[in-house]
C-alpha cells in the first residue's frame, strides 16, 4: 500500500484498533470480528461517507470485550450516555457489537473479505461491498430507512 491512505485520521486510528483486536482474537483461536454498517461504508468510500461508530459482529462477545478493555476502551456510563458501545479516549469513534454474525446469518461467508489496508496492522474482516449494497437497499425497500437510497 502507499503511504497516503484514503481515510480521515480518526477512521485510520479506528482501523488500527480494529486490526489489533482482530489479531488478538485470532491469536486466541477465535474468529476475527467483521466490520459492518457505517464503518464498512466509510471504508469502501474512502471516508466520502463518514460514520460515527464502528459496528462489529462477534460470536465471542465476552472475549472481544476483554480485548477492547486491554486496548484502553471504556464503556460509557451515567445519565444520557449510550451504554451499548465502547469508546477509546484517543479517537472520536465508538465501537459497538451489533450482532453475532453479519446480516443476521443471511450473508454468505465467502463474501466476507479478509484485508490488511494498513501495512503494519494485522488483518481484519469486512462485509463485502455487494452485501453492503444489498443490505442498504433492503433497508430502503422496507421503508425503515428512506435515506439509504442515497
Amino acid at each position: 500500500m502507499t503511504d497516503v491512505l484514503p481515510w480521515r485520521p480518526e477512521f485510520v486510528a479506528a482501523i488500527r484498533l480494529l486490526a489489533q483486536v482482530s489479531g488478538a482474537m485470532a491469536t486466541r483461536g477465535l474468529p476475527r470480528r467483521v466490520l459492518v454498517g457505517g464503518g464498512a461504508v466509510e471504508f469502501y468510500t474512502g471516508s466520502a461517507v463518514m460514520t460515527g461508530d464502528i459496528d462489529l459482529t462477534s460470536p465471542a462477545q465476552p472475549e472481544l470485550e476483554e480485548e477492547l478493555r486491554r486496548l484502553g476502551f471504556v464503556r460509557p456510563s451515567g445519565p444520557g450516555r449510550v451504554t451499548r458501545g465502547w469508546v477509546h479516549p484517543e479517537i472520536g469513534l465508538g465501537f459497538e457489537v451489533v450482532g453475532s454474525s453479519p446480516m443476521g446469518d443471511t450473508s454468505d461467508t465467502v463474501r466476507v473479505r479478509l484485508i490488511r489496508p494498513i501495512d503494519d496492522a494485522p488483518e481484519f474482516r469486512i462485509l463485502s461491498i455487494e452485501d453492503m449494497v444489498a443490505d442498504r437497499m433492503g433497508q430502503y425497500a422496507s421503508g425503515s430507512a428512506p435515506d439509504m437510497l442515497g
